[in-house]
């Protein structure tokens, strides 16, 4: 049995507690959070704080469920403890700088440290990586991907779920857009030159909220992020998949749409074959906090290799950086 401990009691920790008591052969041991009343009505056993939580109940994962600012203080007292494994929730600490160094402190350690990036484990994207390994659209050329979920008008824009939202000085890209820079890096490997425009629309809040930004993948791939929070998408819930993409190659076209189906179209065709279904599932993102979850459960248990170790991660920190310089440059920027 994984005894898991958990930090952190705000909005998406809920999908994290789900994910651990689904899980075969885990089970939380403990939660600590700084409203204490918070931790105590999820009806998990709770501990002051992180130093006793970690004494007492020796987890084998702590998962961190908090925001940035909180990360390295969180992982550097951890490793002091005999862990198997760290999960800590993006955007990954508060600079490049402090997550290459806490990056190395994990290394040190010994201790593998997995970044929750999640979306390249929903379901759709796992479908597309598939088809396209498998040749279905030939020789990939482009990809897109519209964010659009439509919950950044008004003065109230993300107050009601996660309010430090609106006072995140980068907004767009470090908060939302790092996981299609995960997701497109998960398809088609470390893109190698970037260019980015971004913008505010919302006066409301303090960081960019729309913009634009393309990335150079190896053979000649490309693709494009085109994000703007204040505008939506035909789906029931447009947080499902937050927006829509399109995956072109040289033999056909993969789409996804807003309720997680993705359809093929074969290259000079009008018909499409639907390779996924309609999402059904209740959670957020297609399950993806329990696939990740999982995947980490998994690879304890039997060895397997883990997804988005904390110096992997980095690169897509580093991409995420030279988005930002390249949209105060106003120019593209190649990547070493």
């Amino acid at each position: 049995m994984l005894k898991v401990a958990c930090i952190g009691a705000g909005y998406f920790s809920q999908f994290h507690f789900d994910a651990w008591r689904r899980i075969d052969g885990a089970q939380i041991v403990g939660l600590t959070n700084r409203d204490r009343p918070k931790a105590e009505a999820t009806g998990l056993p709770v501990y002051d704080d992180l130093a006793q939580m970690l004494g007492q109940a020796k987890p084998d994962i702590l998962d961190i469920i908090t925001p940035p600012e909180t990360h390295a203080e969180a992982i550097t007292q951890a490793l002091q403890h005999d862990l198997k494994a760290i999960i800590c929730q993006k955007p990954f600490c508060t600079s490049l700088a402090e997550a290459e160094e806490i990056s190395q402190k994990a290394q040190a350690a010994g201790i593998p440290l997995i970044i929750h990036e999640n979306f390249r484990f929903q379901p759709w994207y796992r479908v597309i990586r598939d088809r396209i390994a498998a040749g279905d659209i030939g020789r990939p050329l482009q990809a897109r991907f519209h964010l659009r979920p439509g919950d950044g008008q008004g003065a109230r824009a993300y107050l009601d779920r996660q309010p430090y939202f609106q006072q995140m000085p980068r907004f767009l890209i470090h908060e939302t857009g790092v996981h299609w820079i995960d997701t497109f890096r998960f398809l088609f490997g470390d893109p190698v030159a970037v260019y980015a425009d971004l913008r505010r629309v919302n006066d409301a809040i303090a960081g960019e909220d729309a913009g634009f930004f393309t990335l150079d993948h190896p053979d000649g791939m490309r693709c494009l992020f085109d994000g703007n929070r204040c505008l939506d998408h035909a789906a029931t819930n447009t947080r499902r998949t937050m927006g829509e993409g399109v995956f072109e190659g040289t033999e056909g076209t993969l789409n996804l749409w807003g309720d997680g189906s993705v359809t093929l179209r074969a290259f000079g065709t009008t018909d499409s074959t639907e390779l996924l279904p309609s999402d059904t599932h209740d959670t957020f993102g297609g399950d993806c906090t329990y696939a990740l979850c999982a995947h980490v459960a998994q690879a304890l248990q039997d060895g397997s290799a883990f997804e988005n170790l904390a110096q992997d991660y980095l690169n897509v920190l580093r991409v995420e950086a030279a988005i930002y310089r390249s949209a105060e440059r106003g120019a593209k920027l190649t990547l070493t």
